[in-house]
C-alpha cells in the first residue's frame, strides 16, 4: 500500500482542536509511518497548538460569517472563502491525501468542500449535541458523521452516523500522581472538598464575576476552590482581590498548565459546556455544575448541558442567575457525598474512552480503499 497521506482540518478553538490533534495521534498508533497535514484558519490558536503537537499545519484566509447575515462586511468573508478554497485545492493536488477529516470550525467548510468536489472521501466530527452550520451543510458530503450525542439525526442522513463520542486529551486519563499530590501542588489539603472552577483558556466573565461577589461566602465556607480566571482577566481580577482580599482559601491563577492535576483534586467541576469539556467530564466521571455561555452559535452550550442534565450527570445554571446562584449551589453540591457520587456515576455511563481509536480506524480504512 502507498504511503498513508491524511488532512485533518478545522480549529478556531480547543474544543476543535484536541479533538483533531487526539484523531491524529491515535492515526499514527495505527500506522506510525502515516503522514498527516492539518489545514486551520490563518491568525487561529489551531496555527500554534499543531505545531506544538508536532504536526504540519497550513493557513487559510477564512473568517467566520458577521451577523447580520446581511451585512456587506460578509462580502469579503464570501471573498476569503473562495479565495481558501482554491488554495486548499492545490494544497490537496499537492499533497494528495486519500481521505479527509473534518472537525468544526472556519477552514473545515473550504477544506471538505474542495476535497469532496475531487472525490476524496471525507469524516466530520461534530462535537455538540446540536450541530452547527458548517457541519450540517457539510454533512451532506461526508461519508461518516462521528457524534457524540444521541438523536443526531435531525440534523445530518441517519445512515452515515456513528456514534463515537468526542476524542480527548489523552493525559488526562494517564495520571498516576496521588489525589494528596494534585491537591499540594495548588496549595491545598484533602481534609476539605475541593471545588474546581474553570472557564476555558481565555476565562468566562459570568463565572468570574459570580466568585468575586461572593467571596465572604467563599471565605467562611469549609471548602476549598481552584480557579482559573482566564489571561484575559487576570490584572482585572488580580486589582479587586488586592481591594476585597483574597480567602485563605481560594487558589488563583489565569492559566492551568496541568488540567489533568486540577481534575484530579477536584470533588466538583463548575465550567462551560463546551463538548470538549463535557467530554472530558464524562470520561473522568466528574460531578459538575455547567453554566452554558449564551455567546455561542444556536445556543449549543445549553444542548450539550441538558443532555447531561437529563441523565442526572450534571448540575445547570443559567449565565444570567450564576452571579446568584452559582456559589451557593456549590457549596451546597459539593459536601452531599451522595449527589457528588450521583453524578459522578452517571457521567461515567455517558463517556466514549476509545472515541479517537474509533475515527482513527474509520479514516484508515477510507483512505486505504482510495489508495487501492
Amino acid at each position: 500500500m502507498d504511503e498513508l497521506r491524511i488532512i485533518i482540518s478545522g480549529g478556531g478553538t480547543g474544543g476543535h482542536i484536541f479533538p483533531a490533534v487526539s484523531i491524529a495521534n491515535a492515526i499514527k498508533q495505527i500506522d506510525p509511518k502515516a503522514n498527516i497535514l492539518f489545514i486551520g484558519a490563518e491568525g487561529r490558536m489551531e496555527m500554534t497548538k499543531v505545531p506544538a503537537a508536532g504536526y504540519e499545519i497550513k493557513g487559510l484566509p477564512v473568517r467566520g460569517l458577521i451577523r447580520p447575515l446581511w451585512s456587506p462586511k460578509n462580502i469579503g468573508v464570501m471573498r476569503d472563502f473562495f479565495k481558501s478554497k482554491k488554495i486548499v485545492k492545490k494544497i490537496i493536488k499537492e499533497f494528495n491525501p486519500q481521505a479527509v477529516v473534518g472537525v468544526g470550525g472556519y477552514a473545515s467548510s473550504p477544506t471538505l468542500n474542495a476535497a469532496y468536489s475531487l472525490g476524496i472521501p471525507c469524516l466530520i466530527q461534530e462535537q455538540n449535541s446540536f450541530a452547527g452550520v458548517t457541519n450540517k451543510s457539510l454533512g451532506k458530503k461526508a461519508e461518516k458523521i462521528c457524534v457524540a450525542y444521541e438523536g443526531m439525526e435531525r440534523f445530518f442522513p441517519k445512515e452515515r452516523i456513528v456514534l463515537t463520542g468526542n476524542p480527548v486529551r489523552q493525559n488526562l486519563l494517564n495520571i498516576v500522581t496521588s489525589k494528596e499530590e494534585c491537591a499540594s501542588n495548588f496549595g491545598l489539603k484533602t481534609d476539605r472538598p475541593i471545588v474546581l472552577l474553570v472557564g476555558g483558556s481565555l476565562g468566562a466573565r459570568t463565572l468570574n464575576e459570580s466568585v468575586l461577589q461572593n467571596l465572604n461566602i467563599i471565605a467562611e465556607a469549609p471548602v476549598q476552590f481552584i480557579w482559573q480566571t482566564g489571561s484575559y482577566y487576570k490584572q482585572l481580577i488580580a486589582d479587586e482581590l488586592k481591594k476585597k482580599g483574597q480567602p485563605g482559601n481560594l487558589y488563583v491563577t489565569d492559566f492551568i498548565s496541568k488540567m489533568d492535576e486540577a481534575y484530579k483534586a477536584a470533588d466538583l467541576v463548575i465550567s462551560r459546556a463546551g463538548a470538549s469539556s463535557i467530554s472530558e467530564l464524562c470520561l473522568l466521571g466528574k460531578p459538575s455544575i455547567l453554566v452554558p455561555s449564551p455567546n455561542v452559535a444556536e445556543d449549543h452550550q445549553t444542548h450539550n448541558a441538558m443532555a447531561l442534565v437529563n441523565r442526572k450527570a450534571a448540575l445547570y445554571v443559567k449565565d444570567a442567575e450564576a452571579a446568584e446562584k452559582l456559589i451557593p449551589l456549590a457549596l451546597t453540591t459539593v459536601t452531599d457525598k451522595k449527589l457528588l457520587e450521583t453524578l459522578g456515576t452517571n457521567a461515567l455511563s455517558m463517556a466514549y474512552p476509545d472515541s479517537a481509536e474509533l475515527i482513527a480506524e474509520m479514516v484508515v480504512k477510507m483512505a486505504k480503499r482510495t489508495s487501492k
